[in-house]
């Protein structure tokens, strides 16, 4: 149950941060509409992975739950590379590897 929690909370975050740059840099400049479909899922997305990430750290101690969410930064900087055709240096990559090392030790 610890594990399928924290994946709905990483693809949750993902989702919502995805759609809320999407929007963002689609509308650029222009007043933001808080009626966007885009903006809406987003905070759907948010909500979700906070009462999500509720329910984790009652079953799975802080120690885990912080750290493995960190998964999430993992996922968007790929995701923006792909779909949001962002570029990727290599210190982000760097620190991106950095964090999937922590991530690997604190599975084991």
């Amino acid at each position: 149950m610890t594990w399928l929690l924290l994946s709905i909370v990483i693809v949750a975050t993902v989702a919502s941060d995805l759609l809320q740059s999407y929007e963002m840099k689609r509308i650029g400049d222009a007043k933001v509409n808080l009626l966007n479909t885009n903006l809406i899922l987003s905070i759907a997305c948010l909500a979700v992975s906070f009462f999500t990430f509720m329910a984790l750290v009652q079953i799975a101690p802080l120690s885990f739950a912080v750290p493995a969410s960190a998964g999430s930064f993992i996922v968007e900087t790929i995701l923006a590379k792909l779909i949001l055709q962002e570029h990727i240096g290599t210190r982000r990559t760097a620190g991106t590897l950095v964090v999937l090392a922590g991530i690997m030790l604190l599975a084991r």
